[in-house]
């Protein structure tokens, strides 16, 4: 027996009812959205945010799209997406601008050099407040949205996503801000306030936020590749992900500081490289994943879960396209694309999950979470098996014959029957 709300055979206190924390995130996201929607009309005018909303929202589909495209071997739920988009843009851009505000005044009043404070806001105070803002998005997915985050590729997803958020935001205030100036002096064209701010927030370094943010997301992405007896390291790699967050978003404000053509030299020497590398970085780890799929799915063929021919479907985004299309024209329409986009991103992370196991990074839900995926697999074979198989003949039209020595580590495959266990002789904790 045990006693009344204290754990196993207790009903959850309603605090404790999933409806109960959306209903609450939900609200607190919508009051943060609210206010700083009422700061940013206060400080730009009504027509001045109206302009400053029409600019900034041009280069967010484009962002986001560019992140879902990265994301594109285990697509996360979209509900992450939102959830990060709307921290960035409402409750992280609300903290900024209240502490940013607050610490610049301070500063000010409390030194005989407002420029200075000025300044000092915005190459040390905004960095620090505005980085660990948009962090708290990660670290929110992170404790509680274990399973959608695995690895490098989800942090920088997360990261750039909950960025962009944050940068929309920000881009309303200084494009209504210009639009405001421009008013008053009289600008036009080309050479008006609100067309140079667009030319360099919105043109030249939209990916700024998303760079910045996205080194706390490798940072998060290393650690949840880390076992979880590996405390200490789950913590450093996001701090130190974080810390130079901080030091680039620095470097960046303070480029004005640096001459005349301080912000060019620093974006042409600086940015433009850290971005093609952290590019780089991430389309690099898609490629290890989808190589981690085609090596780590083969053992459910031999127990009959999977068809012959998945494993190498699954591990090229061209197959897996090809099963898709092939689906929605031979064997149901949209729907059927669906469950064969929905069995690709099951199975990946099945991949995914034997990999941490062999490693010895699974969790205690190992097992548990396994026979989930795998009756998953199992209501979608008869539209994903055959439509995986056609994309793997037709991407690779005359394949290699596999050598026998290839099956030899696990057995003969089973036959197609249901299975009777999810492979042979595989503990993960066997020492």
């Amino acid at each position: 027996m045990y006693p009344p709300g204290s754990g196993s055979g207790a009903h959850p206190h309603w605090w404790q009812r999933r409806w109960v924390r959306y209903g609450a995130l939900i609200t607190l996201l919508a009051l943060s959205g609210l206010v700083i929607l009422a700061l940013v009309r206060r400080q730009t005018g009504t027509e001045g945010f109206l302009v400053g909303l029409g600019l900034a929202v041009l280069p967010v589909p484009w962002l986001v799209a560019a992140f879902r495209w990265l994301d594109r071997v285990e697509p996360g739920p979209w509900r992450n997406l939102v959830f990060a988009f709307a921290w960035g843009a409402c409750a992280a851009a609300l903290i900024a601008i209240i502490a940013n505000s607050f610490a610049t005044r301070w500063i000010a009043t409390s030194t005989a050099d407002p420029a200075g404070a000025d300044t000092l806001g915005a190459t040390v105070i905004a960095p620090v407040v505005e980085e660990s803002a948009k962090a708290a998005a990660l670290l929110l997915l992170f404790l509680f949205r274990r399973r959608d985050f695995t690895g490098i590729v989800d942090g920088v997803v997360i990261a750039g996503v909950t960025a962009t958020g944050f940068a929309f935001t920000e881009n309303i205030l200084y494009l209504g801000t210009a639009f405001g100036t421009d008013q008053l002096t009289g600008g036009r064209g080309i050479a008006s306030v609100t067309a140079a701010t667009f030319f360099v927030r919105v043109v030249m370094s939209p990916f700024a936020h998303p760079l910045f943010t996205g080194l706390t997301g490798i940072g998060f992405g290393l650690a949840a590749l880390c076992a979880e007896r590996q405390h200490v390291r789950r913590a450093v790699l996001p701090c130190g992900g974080l810390l130079l967050a901080m030091s680039m978003h620095a470097f960046w404000n303070g480029s004005s500081a640096f001459g005349e053509f301080g912000f060019l030299a620093v974006y042409a020497a600086f940015m433009v490289p850290a971005f093609g590398l952290l590019t780089w970085l991430a389309i690099w780890t898609r490629q290890r994943e989808l190589r981690t799929v085609r090596e780590e799915l083969p053992v459910y063929v031999y127990a009959g879960w999977l068809g012959p021919a998945e494993p190498f479907a699954l591990g090229s985004m061209r197959a897996r396209r090809l099963a898709r299309d092939h689906a929605r024209q031979h064997f149901g329409g949209r729907a059927a694309a669906r469950a064969v986009a929905q069995y690709e991103a099951y199975a990946t992370s099945l991949a995914f999950l034997r990999h941490r196991g062999r490693r010895g990074r699974a969790g205690a839900d190992f097992t548990v979470r396994e026979r989930e995926l795998l009756a998953e697999l199992w209501k979608r074979k008869d539209v994903s098996r055959p439509a995986l198989e056609y994309a793997a003949r037709a991407s690779a039209p005359a394949p290699a014959p596999v050598p026998a020595a290839y099956w030899t580590p696990y057995g003969h495959p089973a036959a197609y029957g249901y299975p009777a266990a999810p492979y042979p002789a595989y503990n993960p904790y066997r020492s």
